[in-house]
C-alpha cells in the first residue's frame, strides 16, 4: 500500500517523499527573488494606486490630500467624456492596427521560413535589425519619412504613378490628415514588428514537415497547407502574440507623444487612453485621479485577456492535448 501510494501524483493531502519536499523548498527558494520584486514593485503599488483612487491630492501639495469615497470613480465614468474619447480613440485605432500588425509578422515569418530564400539568416536579421534601434530614434526617422514634401514615401509614390504628390496642397500628409494619422502611425509600428516576426519563425519551425510532405503528396496547395496545417499548429503562437499586441496596443503611448506631445493633432484622434491617463496624474498632477484611470484600463485589459483565454479553446489547438 505504501509503495502504491509513492507512486500516485502528489496532490492535496497525498504522501509527499522526503525528496519531493526536498525539491519543492527548493523551487521555493529559487523563486523567492521574483516573489519578493513582485510582492515590492507591483502588488504593493497596485494596492496603494487604489487606495489613492479615493483621495483627492496633487503631487504639489501632498499633504492637502482628502478622502472623497469613489468621487473620482463617478467623474472618470460619468463626468469626463475625455475618458471615453480616449477609449475609443484607442480601441479604433487598435481595430486597424493589431490585425494588419499580426498579419504582417505572421507572413513574413511564412516567407522567412521559406527553403526556397537564398541567404535567409541574412534576411532575418535584416527584418529584425530595426528593433534594435532605440524607438525615440525610430520615430524621428519615421516623422521624417512621412513628410508630405521631403519624405522619400511621398516622392516614392510621385515617382511610381506621376501623382503631385510632394504637392503639400493635394499630397498625403500622412501625419496631418485624420482619415491617414491611423495608418500612418501602423506603418511606423511595421517597422518594428522583428519581434513577432521572430516568435512566429520559431513557431513555424516546429512544425513537423512530415505533416506538409505528406499534404503536398496528396495534391494540396500552398494556401491549403497554410490554411489547413501551418495556421492551426501556430494558433498557440498567434494567440500569445494576440495577447502581447493587444495589452501593448491598450498601453500606446510613445509614438503620439514624441509625435505631438500628446495634443490629440489632428483634431483629437491621437488623444489615446494612456495620453489621457498621463495628461491627468503627470501633467496637471491630479494623482488621485490617475490613478483612478489606470485601474480603469487594468479592468478593461483585464476583461479582454479573460475573454481571450475563454475563446482561445475554440480556436487554439495544442498538440499535446488529449481529444
Amino acid at each position: 500500500m505504501f509503495t502504491q501510494r509513492m507512486k500516485l501524483k502528489p496532490g492535496l493531502g497525498e504522501y509527499r517523499s522526503p525528496s519531493r519536499r526536498r525539491e519543492a523548498r527548493w523551487g521555493l527558494l529559487f523563486i523567492t527573488p521574483w516573489l519578493i520584486g513582485f510582492l515590492i514593485f507591483y502588488l504593493a503599488p497596485m494596492i496603494i494606486s487604489l487606495v489613492f483612487s479615493t483621495y483627492d491630492f496633487t503631487l504639489s501639495a501632498p499633504d492637502d490630500a482628502r478622502f472623497i469615497g469613489l468621487d473620482n470613480w463617478k467623474r472618470m465614468l460619468f463626468d469626463d467624456a475625455n475618458t471615453w474619447d480616449s477609449l475609443r480613440v484607442t480601441f479604433v485605432f487598435g481595430a486597424i492596427s493589431l490585425p494588419i500588425g499580426m498579419f504582417s509578422a505572421f507572413m513574413l515569418a511564412v516567407l522567412l521560413n521559406s527553403k526556397h530564400l537564398m541567404a535567409p539568416n541574412l534576411f532575418r536579421t535584416l527584418f529584425y535589425a530595426p528593433t534594435m534601434v532605440p524607438l525615440i530614434a525610430g520615430i524621428l526617422i519615421w516623422s521624417s519619412v512621412l513628410n508630405p514634401q521631403s519624405g522619400w514615401i511621398n516622392r516614392l509614390i510621385e515617382y511610381l504613378t506621376g501623382f503631385e504628390a510632394t504637392n503639400i496642397s493635394t499630397g498625403p500628409r500622412w501625419l496631418d490628415n485624420p482619415d491617414l494619422i491611423y495608418f500612418a502611425y501602423t506603418l511606423i509600428g511595421l517597422w518594428g514588428i522583428g519581434n513577432a516576426m521572430l516568435i512566429n519563425l520559431a513557431g513555424l519551425q516546429n512544425i513537423p514537415t512530415e505533416l506538409h510532405e505528406a499534404a503536398s503528396i496528396d495534391g494540396a496547395s500552398w494556401l491549403r497547407r497554410l490554411i489547413s496545417i501551418t495556421v492551426p499548429m501556430m494558433s498557440p503562437v498567434i494567440f500569445y502574440n494576440l495577447i502581447l499586441s493587444t495589452v501593448g496596443l491598450l498601453q500606446y503611448f510613445i509614438v503620439p507623444w514624441v509625435l505631438n506631445l500628446g495634443s490629440g493633432y489632428p483634431e483629437g484622434t491621437t488623444r489615446f487612453y494612456m495620453i489621457h491617463f498621463y495628461n491627468q496624474a503627470f501633467k496637471f498632477q491630479n494623482m488621485g485621479y490617475g490613478a483612478t484611470l489606470a485601474w480603469l484600463m487594468f479592468i478593461i485589459a483585464m476583461m479582454i485577456t479573460l475573454f481571450l483565454f475563454a475563446s482561445s479553446k475554440f480556436w487554439v489547438y495544442y498538440s499535446g492535448e488529449a481529444n
